[in-house]
């Protein structure tokens, strides 16, 4: 097995919830996005999570504003899905300068056979780079949360920084 190249510092990273119901404290995909950064060499400082309404010009807005900080990493949880106010993908999609494919593919393929069975067909998870920042939007379920976070983002989030900083 070969080495994977990482990062030897702190990953700067910003978490928005993407909710018309959701406070602080009934926030569990936000905490639990939070949780799992805090086991890998992240940082979340206060002001870089946030709530935001289910439209797509205050995610627009919130994404937006996290990349303009500098982070390294903007983790969206929730609107990934189908219905019309699941406008999370059409939010962030346009700031992609490259799709990461295999992340939605994968995390459909986790939900199916981990977690969801065939529902996982109403998700529409992305992950993508803008400039030297990565950008991932996962579902808000806590299962979906748990599953992405152990499985897709703990793992590559350290790898993903690294490719998208590297000089040539």
């Amino acid at each position: 097995m070969s080495i994977v190249e990482r990062i030897d510092r702190d990953i700067n990273v910003a978490v928005i919830t993407v909710s018309d119901t959701r406070t602080v404290e009934t926030d569990k995909g936000g905490r639990l996005v939070q949780e799992y950064l805090a086991e890998i060499n992240t940082v979340v400082e206060e002001d870089n999570y946030k709530i935001v309404k289910d439209d797509t010009a205050s995610i627009t807005k919130a994404v937006s504003a996290m990349l303009d900080k500098g982070v390294d990493a903007v983790i969206t949880t929730g609107g990934t899905g189908i219905a019309k106010r699941d406008v999370t993908i059409e939010a962030v999609r346009p700031f992609f300068d490259k799709e990461v494919e295999g992340f939605g593919e994968i995390f459909r393929m986790l939900s199916y056979t981990e977690d969801i069975g065939s529902r996982s067909i109403l998700s529409r998870a992305v992950a993508g780079t803008y400039a030297n920042q990565v950008i991932i939007s996962m579902p808000g379920s806590s299962g979906a949360v748990k599953l992405a976070m152990e499985k897709l983002v703990v793992p590559e989030l350290n790898h993903l920084v690294f490719e998208v900083t590297k000089e040539d």
